[in-house]
């Protein structure tokens, strides 16, 4: 019987293929793992009106942890248009499976590291500059993303009901949008909750402390989102004044101002928090600084449940071609690693080890830049990557 039971959700699109290729290099690691297929992603949604489907939310609960590759999401009016003919007039409505996920499971926290490897031909290099003994300048940054509430809580109207418009307009701030009728209107909501707010920023600050990192960089827009983005600064304020004796830095920044400080000063920025909406789009920053999405892996922790995924998504037109970057998927699998050796999947030091076996072998494979795929100026398809990658981390 195998140690662990993996949830094994490809999605759709290149998901499929960078799955592909974490299956190569497991295997050749010889991780002790039973792969549990899963159904996940637009074709169900196409075909069954469900892009999660209940089987899979009934296998999920029988495993260790999900391993997922990408899906591919679009708008409302688009995802109708493609469900199948005897689907269309039902009513449906498609909601993110990745977010239902999240969401069903309190997967709480979304943990986004970008790191740059020496020798990548796609790492940030304005700071080299700045750089006294010359090349580059390191950079090594994690997101830690509020994943259940925000903009992201899928809290949505349109038409406005009658009583949600009625107790809007209750507020005077209302007044540009009143009388426009109710069909001329849609809502998104940004709903936090003190609870969202603290885990977010205690996983932030624990992390810090326990890898020795001296800075956690809070990224809002409290001036103008004055009430969500006020209680996401209260909470984050009082917790710093508990981490002062670790020796850690807190400080904040606009989401606006971030992007520019980030591009000028990434070496800076070492932990990040932000709730949904702001830590996906701080991290996709953070992902360009060390050679793009093809290198950016995360992690959905719970307290008794994980799901790791790379953070770029589907990109459909290169579906099938075994053509894009699995670094970013293979270093999500190196995440998965060290969840399990931290003890939550039950493991230990043989996971750990495992997971600075997979970083070792990917830091060669990069600084060697003799196997790389089409982004990093290469020829070699995502399989010719993670088999010289395997071929390092082989057991």
């Amino acid at each position: 019987m195998a140690k662990y039971r993996i949830a094994w959700m490809p999605g759709d699109g290149i998901g499929k293929d960078v799955i592909d290729a974490a299956r190569l290099v497991l295997d050749a690691m010889k991780f002790d793992a039973e792969y549990v297929p899963c159904d996940i992603g637009w074709e169900f949604w196409c075909n069954e009106g469900n892009a999660l489907p209940d089987r899979t939310v009934k296998a999920l609960q029988g495993t260790t942890c999900g391993l997922f590759g990408a899906i591919t999401s679009k708008p409302q009016d688009d995802a109708k248009l493609e469900l199948a003919p005897g689907l269309k007039d039902k009513g449906l409505v498609y909601f993110s499976p990745i977010v239902k996920l999240r969401q069903m499971f309190n997967l709480h926290t979304n943990m986004r590291p970008c790191k740059s490897y020496p020798g990548n031909p796609l790492n940030y290099r304005g700071t080299a500059l700045a750089n006294p003994s010359g090349g580059e300048i390191p950079i090594d940054q994690v997101v830690f993303r509020e994943n259940t509430e925000g903009m992201y809580g899928g809290i949505e109207f349109h038409p406005i009901p009658e009583s949600v418009y009625t107790a809007l307009c209750a507020n005077p701030k209302m007044k540009p949008w009143k009388d426009k009728g109710l069909e001329n209107l849609a809502l998104s909501t940004r709903i936090v909750s003190i609870q969202g707010c603290t885990n977010i920023c205690r996983q932030a600050f624990e992390y810090a402390k326990k890898t020795g990192r001296k800075r956690v960089t809070l990224v809002e827009k409290p001036n103008v989102l004055r009430e969500t983005g006020g209680m996401m600064t209260r909470v984050f304020r009082k917790m710093a004044e508990e981490y002062k004796g670790a020796g850690i830095w807190a400080d904040e920044a606009n989401i606006d101002a971030i992007c520019m400080w980030m591009f000028k000063n990434p070496q800076d920025y070492s932990v990040l928090v932000a709730e949904n909406m702001f830590g996906d789009i701080v991290s996709d920053l953070c992902a360009g600084l060390v050679g793009g999405l093809g290198f950016a892996p995360s992690a959905n922790l719970g307290d008794k449940y994980a799901v790791f995924e790379p953070t770029h998504g589907s990109a459909p037109k290169y579906a099938g071609q075994y053509k894009v970057n699995p670094i970013a998927m293979l270093l999500t699998v190196r995440m998965m690693f060290d969840w399990l050796g931290d003890g939550n999947g039950g493991g230990g030091p043989a996971e750990k080890q495992l997971s600075a076996r997979l970083e070792s072998a990917i830091a060669r494979v990069v600084k060697e830049g003799k196997v790389r795929t089409y982004d990093m100026g290469g020829k070699s398809s995502t399989l010719d990557v993670a088999k010289e990658i395997a071929r390092y981390a082989a057991a």
